[in-house]
């Protein structure tokens, strides 16, 4: 079980290392800063920081968290450590993202 979740996680790493940092259908000046998260904390910031939905998936592609983010910082302090999908919807534009939290 150990060998799956080991091609999972490497699947989700080279999959993300793949991805462009600006595709079809992205949102404009999108930041996610810090990553990895070491402080229970992550800012995201938009050209047009409008409100956020924001979704979290392990790497298994289970939805671990999902939450509205009217400003730039989302706690992530209930996040065991590990790899994870995040997700950012803002005004029909969305944005994927690899996120580390330490």
């Amino acid at each position: 079980m150990k060998h799956f979740y080991l091609v999972v996680t490497l699947f989700f790493i080279s999959f993300s290392y793949g991805q462009s940092s600006r595709s079809v259908g992205d949102i404009e000046g999108f930041k996610l800063y810090p990553n990895p998260v070491t402080n229970g904390k992550v800012y995201i910031s938009t050209s047009k920081n409008a409100p956020k939905q924001v979704a979290i998936y392990d790497v298994l592609g289970t939805k671990v968290l999902e939450t509205k983010l009217n400003g730039k910082e989302l706690f992530l302090g209930d996040l065991d450590a590990g790899v994870y999908v995040l997700r950012v919807y803002e005004l029909n534009r969305i944005a994927t993202r690899k996120l580390i939290v330490k």
